[in-house]
């Protein structure tokens, strides 16, 4: 799905002040993310660390959680902004796959440059999904 440029760089534009929210004491790196479900609605999200390092979250899936925890189901876009334009992790690409394989990812770096326009299936080729599970 093509996404207008003016729809990208709002996107990147929440990423970038989300980020400001985020809580990464211990890695230094925070991350913001800002979803676009296909209603119009832009769910932002950011990285939270804890001392106890696996129990953190990462801001891609804290915006994808945040929109399914409000009945989303459906989404075109998510702009990841980073001081640097790093990508989602394994965690983040397997869920947004989840919930669609053709959403559009945008990364940016910390001055909200584009770095990259993606699709969550290339960077998660051949992922694992609903069609893998038997119906029982």
């Amino acid at each position: 799905m093509a996404i207008p440029p003016h729809q990208r760089d709002e996107l990147i534009a929440r990423a970038q002040q989300a980020r400001q929210h985020a809580y990464a004491p211990y890695s230094g790196y925070p991350v913001g993310a800002a979803l676009l479900a296909r209603s119009g609605t832009i769910y932002e999200g950011v990285n939270v660390e804890n001392a106890a390092y696996p129990t953190g979250m990462c801001a891609e899936r804290s915006a994808v959680f945040s929109a399914v925890s409000k009945g989303e189901r459906d989404f075109s876009a998510i702009a990841v902004v980073t001081a640097d334009g790093g990508t989602p992790c394994g965690s983040c690409r397997q869920v947004l796959t989840e919930f669609g394989p053709e959403i559009v990812v945008f990364i940016a770096d910390g001055q909200g440059r584009l770095i990259a326009e993606t699709t969550a299936e290339d960077l998660l080729p051949d992922a694992f999904g609903p069609a893998n599970l038997s119906r029982r």
